[in-house]
């Protein structure tokens, strides 16, 4: 097992949740308010699974072990995808400012959260076919068998210590919970939310 192949199937359950974003607004596109307690929910797995773990993992660890055999983290493909990574972050706050505005603005907050929620979608499906198909190749070649298992026990490390094994189950339950509530076909968008390689 790499990290990279670990990423990959984190990006799985990031994609069951991205549809499950596209469905909530195309709900609000056709006139049907805002669920905001299933948006919340979305919110909270994005912040906690998608950038907190999975994200985390990335920056604080392959990207910082790639950095140190001298590519750049300002620019080229780790530049490219740590600027994503804000941009991905901006557009969550902004999902989440829709959800406070429901409770005044109903409206708006379907229109704000549709346009933020969309935005998030493209942005990190174009992000994970990059780091799927260009990126995480690249990052195999580059590390030896030694740095492909120091890199596999800092990331079990960092899940134990900055994210931890319950809340990570519970992430995937929120992943499932949603793709019953918002797929039209949940076992397909919830295929990565089984087992996550490294995660038993």
């Amino acid at each position: 097992m790499r990290p990279t192949e670990i990423l990959s199937a984190e990006h799985r359950v990031i994609e069951g949740v991205l549809s499950c974003l596209d469905a909530m607004a195309a709900r609000t596109e056709r006139g049907v308010p805002l669920d905001v307690a299933s948006a919340r929910e979305a919110i909270e797995f994005l912040r906690t699974f998608a950038d907190t773990c999975h994200h985390g993992k990335e920056e604080r660890h392959l990207f910082q072990t790639l950095i140190a055999k001298g590519w750049p983290g300002d620019s080229g493909p780790v530049g490219v995808m740590l600027s994503e990574h804000e941009q991905g972050r901006g557009l969550i706050r902004r999902m989440a400012l829709a959800c406070d505005l429901a409770e005044t603005d109903a409206g708006q907050a379907s229109k704000d959260f549709a346009e933020a929620a969309r935005a998030y979608a493209m942005l990190l499906r174009e992000h994970i076919f990059k780091e799927d198909h260009v990126l995480f190749g690249m990052a195999d070649r580059a590390l030896d068998a030694a740095e492909q298992q120091e890199l596999l026990a800092r990331f079990e490390a960092a899940e134990a210590e900055e994210i931890g094994p319950d809340t990570h189950e519970r992430m995937l339950a929120i992943a499932r919970e949603l793709a019953g509530r918002f797929s039209s076909d949940a076992s397909a968008a919830t295929a990565g939310t089984a087992q996550v390689p490294g995660h038993n």
